[in-house]
């Protein structure tokens, strides 16, 4: 028994537009600039797109840069340190650090 079928093409996906001015609107991500030496907060960039934080001289947790997000790591050492927040703005990732160890 033959049965004649129609071949089908598989649908191809469509590329996806990126608006080069929504591109433009995130946030630039430099180095944060460090903090005045007499801050109780203080942070290092320890990798290209890594900081550690620290608060009263303990270390509070990490901040990875992701893109246009900052990742918020909290613990004392990176590999067992646990997401607390991402957000667009430095100053919310440390706060978060702060509020993570007040818990």
């Amino acid at each position: 028994m033959f049965v004649e079928s129609e071949i089908v093409e598989p649908e191809r996906p469509t590329a996806i537009a990126v608006d080069a001015d929504a591109l433009r609107a995130l946030p630039a991500r430099r180095p944060a600039d460090p903090p005045a030496r007499s801050s109780r907060i203080a942070w290092e960039l320890i990798d290209v797109d890594r900081y550690v934080v620290t608060i009263s001289g303990a270390v509070a947790g990490f901040i990875d840069v992701v893109g246009a997000v900052y990742v918020v790591l909290s613990g004392d050492r990176y590999a067992r340190a646990v997401e607390v927040a991402q957000t667009l703005v430095w100053s919310t990732a440390v706060a978060a650090l702060d509020n993570a160890r007040t818990r």
